[in-house]
């Protein structure tokens, strides 16, 4: 007990400095010779950009986040280390998406996460070696991470018409119906270091599929999952700004969206003092938050899917209705 509330107090007090970017140098690149037999670097160097608005757009600073292979020997590629400007912008693009799409039919928000999960199904291959190549996780566990992930969002397409909320009774003579809308918008951080693809669906997809736009840094260290998704949304049908992708350093991503005052609500996945942060910066606007420290077992249904998640992706509209003798009776029953 003595141990964890020293872990505590070193938290709270390191609290006003988290946030604000690494001081330490950022690692170096291994360099090579331009793809030839045995080079460290790519044939091509291709440096993925943030998603913001439905398009790709370059990072405000000049600044990348290598991504290593699983051994640390080989580059696998650089992502854009985005600042608040970065999330401003997609804060922004998502605030404007967010009326059209909270108020489309859910019919129609299902098609959409259908029709990318059926996209992502054509590339599974290539997403399976991608997260092999960056987890050393092998060949075998990179398939059934895939294929989860695409489970995961046939999951969520089919609740879209289903959560749409209930009929309860009431002390007084009437009912009350309980409608589920949109929080708004909502800012994740999607830190999680085990299934770094199957996590960053499983957060965004109840979120969308019940009419929110989303904010998400995917992970800080296998951040490639996500910004290989870019191809299979421009060619899903999703509005753009309904998902916005920011890449960078977790804590300055998390402090911005905690702080920001046009954002509705912030999801975090990640470690002790990311939720401590993100709860302390959030109750100064008074927006809610949804945070976990401890790894999830994402390939579980208990614990990767589920309602807890679309009831976190919802807010409750309670709609009284006194009924009267007409409602009643005789009359009523036909």
């Amino acid at each position: 007990q003595a141990s964890s509330q020293a872990v505590t107090d070193e938290i709270v007090a390191r609290s006003d400095s988290w946030g604000k970017g690494s001081t330490a140098p950022l690692p170096s690149a291994p360099v090579g010779g331009g793809g030839e037999s045995g080079d460290l670097l790519p044939a091509v160097d291709r440096t993925p950009k943030m998603y913001i608005g439905g398009a790709q757009k370059r990072p405000d600073g000049n600044y990348v986040l290598p991504v290593m292979s699983s051994d640390g020997k080989t580059l696998l590629g650089q992502v854009g280390a985005g600042n608040r400007k970065d999330v401003r912008d997609a804060v922004q693009a998502a605030n404007k998406a967010a009326p059209g799409w909270g108020k489309r039919a859910a019919y129609n928000r299902s098609q959409i996460l259908f029709y990318i999960a059926e996209n992502l199904s054509v590339r599974r291959k290539e997403f399976a070696q991608r997260l092999d190549d960056m987890t050393g996780c092998g060949a075998e566990e990179a398939s059934k991470e895939v294929e989860e992930s695409i489970s995961r969002l046939f999951t969520y397409a089919s609740y879209a018409d289903k959560y749409g909320g209930s009929v309860q009774e009431t002390a007084f003579y009437g009912v009350t119906t309980s409608v589920n809308e949109p929080v708004g918008v909502i800012g994740m951080v999607c830190d999680s270091h085990d299934r770094p693809l199957l996590s960053f669906i499983s957060m965004i997809a109840p979120a969308i599929v019940r009419g929110n736009a989303v904010v998400v840094a995917p992970s800080e260290k296998f951040p490639l999952a996500a910004t290989d998704l870019y191809q299979v949304l421009d060619t899903s049908d999703l509005p753009g700004g309904v998902l916005n992708i920011v890449t960078g350093e977790s804590s300055v991503i998390a402090k911005t969206l905690a702080e920001h005052q046009h954002v509705d609500g912030v999801w975090y996945f990640g470690d002790v003092e990311g939720c401590y942060n993100v709860q302390k910066r959030a109750a100064n606007n008074m927006k809610r938050t949804f945070v976990c420290s401890e790894e999830r077992d994402w390939m579980s249904k208990e614990e990767g899917e589920g309602e807890e998640f679309l009831r976190e992706a919802s807010e409750v509209k309670n709609i009284w209705m006194p009924m009267g003798e007409s409602m009643s009776g005789a009359g009523a029953a036909y």
